[in-house]
Formats: C-alpha cells, sequence, structure tokens
C-alpha cells in the first residue's frame, strides 16, 4: 500500500499544477485524448531494429507506472512478455519527463521520468511521421509515450512507436489513476483466477449434503448451483452450503467447524469468507460467534 500512496501524492501534487496551466479542451476531448488519441498509432506497430514498420502488431495498451515496469517478471516461459500484477504486458503506455535526449540518423533515444523511476526509451526513424514526431520533444518536457516493453541484458526499455506532449497537465493526474485502476482490477482478477485454480470451481457446479453428509455434484432437490451474483471463490462455497434448504432451516445456524469439515477448508478461510458475507449482509451469527445462517435460501 505504501507504493500506492505514494502515486496518490503525486496525483495530487500533478493536480495542483494543473490548475495553473490554462487550456481549451473540453472534458469529452480529455478523455478521447486519453482513451483513444494515445492509441492512434497501435495499428503501426514497433519491430525490433529499423525494419518495415508493416510487421507492427496491434496488442492493447496498458497504463503503467516506471516503478510497475522496473518491478515486472518474465511470463512464463516466453521471455519476451512480461506480467504486472498478474497480467500479462507486451504493449505499455507512460507518462513522464524527457531527459538525455541522444539523436542518430536512425533512431532517437531518451530518458522518461515519472516521478516513480527513470526508463530508457527509443524511437526508431522509419518514417517521415516518427522524425516529425520527434521534432516536437524537448527535454523538460512531459510527454505521453507508447511503446513495447521490452529487456535486454536485464534492463527494461520500451521500443516507442508513439509520442506526444502532454497539452493538459490533467493527462498525467488520468495517467495515474488509471495505472491504480488497473493495478487493482488485475490484482483481483488474479486472486479470482487462483481460487478458482485451487478448488477448480466452474460455473453452475452444485453442492449438496448428501445423507452421508460428503458434499456431490449430483443434481438432486438440495442442490444449490455456484452461480450467486458477486459473490466467487471461498466465499462463494461458503454461501451455498448455508443456503442449502436443509442448512437454512437449522434455526441454530451452522457452526464454522461444520463448514470447515464439509467444504475441505482451512477455518482461517472459513473465517475470512465469514466476515466478507457478514458485512455484505448475506448471512448473520444466531447463537453465538461460531454458528451462522444465510439471510436467504437457494
Amino acid at each position: 500500500m505504501a507504493n500506492w500512496r505514494e502515486t496518490l501524492i503525486l496525483i495530487v501534487i500533478f493536480s495542483l499544477h494543473s490548475r495553473a496551466f490554462q487550456h481549451s479542451i473540453s472534458a469529452q476531448e480529455k478523455i478521447t485524448m486519453m482513451f483513444s488519441e494515445s492509441q492512434f498509432d497501435g495499428g503501426s506497430q514497433i519491430s525490433n531494429s529499423p525494419a518495415a514498420a508493416a510487421n507492427r502488431d496491434t496488442f492493447g495498451l496498458v497504463p503503467l507506472t516506471i516503478k510497475q515496469i522496473s518491478e515486472a517478471s518474465h511470463s512464463g516461459d516466453d521471455k519476451s512478455n512480461f506480467s504486472v500484477s498478474g497480467a500479462d504486458v507486451v504493449n505499455v503506455t507512460v507518462v513522464g519527463m524527457v531527459s538525455n535526449i541522444k539523436e542518430r540518423n536512425t533512431d532517437v533515444t531518451f530518458t522518461l521520468d515519472d516521478g516513480t523511476g527513470k526508463l530508457d526509451c527509443k524511437r526508431w526513424l522509419n518514417e517521415p511521421f516518427d522524425r516529425l514526431q520527434m521534432e516536437e520533444i524537448r527535454e523538460g518536457v512531459y510527454v505521453h509515450v507508447d511503446g513495447h516493453l521490452k529487456s535486454f541484458k536485464g534492463e527494461k526499455h520500451v521500443a516507442v512507436f508513439s509520442v506526444r506532449p502532454v497539452t493538459n497537465f490533467d493527462e498525467i493526474t488520468f495517467h495515474f489513476i488509471a495505472c491504480i485502476h488497473n493495478h487493482m482490477r488485475s490484482s483481483k482478477d488474479e486472486k479470482i483466477k487462483r481460487d478458482g485454480e485451487v478448488l477448480d470451481l466452474t460455473p453452475n457446479t452444485p453442492i449438496q449434503n448428501g445423507t452421508n453428509g460428503s458434499l456431490s455434484t449430483h443434481s438432486s432437490q438440495n442442490s444449490v448451483p455456484f452461480n450467486v451474483d458477486g459473490v466467487k471463490g471461498f466465499d462463494q462455497m461458503v454461501l451455498a452450503y448455508l443456503q442449502l434448504p436443509a442448512n437454512y432451516g437449522n434455526e441454530k445456524g451452522i457452526h464454522t467447524d461444520e463448514l470447515a469439515q464439509k467444504l475441505k477448508l482451512p477455518v482461517n478461510k472459513i473465517m475470512e469468507s465469514i466476515r466478507t458475507l457478514e458485512d455484505e449482509g448475506m448471512i448473520y451469527s444466531t447463537i453465538d460467534e461460531f454458528h451462522y445462517k444465510a439471510t436467504s435460501c437457494s
């Protein structure tokens, strides 16, 4: 959480700067600039060398801070792809200040600093448009960079396929917010995926309270499908068991030890799910803090 507190502080600082930066761009135009115009060159993708740009691909752009990029790990056996917050990353979008520009006939390299770290960037000059874009870039200027994330000898860099000056400092604020949103969404998706793999959960998998007290996947009038809206993973299993007609009719509720035994889950996981479901108003305690009932039957 400390890293994201630092990022939020940066957002506040950039927001204060933006108040003094006069502009005539409407709110709709700002949104279009951030999420559409910044990707206008997405169809003309980068290449590993000054070869023709026709080989450029069209992977989606992922908003990241430079600190996130520096901490990115390789995704699986494919050393050309990276993983950030559990999600695969190929193309990235970064906002920061330019420094250390070095120009050559074939390419331009520069360093980008967004306050969380520094990142080396390279723009190949394959076409006249590439040169035209780079003419607007100067040291000390904030820019919006789209490019392909790469690694060479352990050092990450971006092969740039689009770069433009920031004309509205609100765009910097929007970018950091987008980074936080992407991180939270990816982390949540990764947790759901991880819980699902451990439990081998699939949609509409029923849970049944059989005569021998075991769980079964056979359909019957006592089965409850795993399809509760907004509830997934361990929480879903606990809620489904409590919503079984036989358990719902138990005035004393179901003991946490029974939940752990029947669902074959650790007691600490059961308690975490109970706290979550109780906060959501889906279950409540009965005779003591160890007995719980669902607020509704399946």
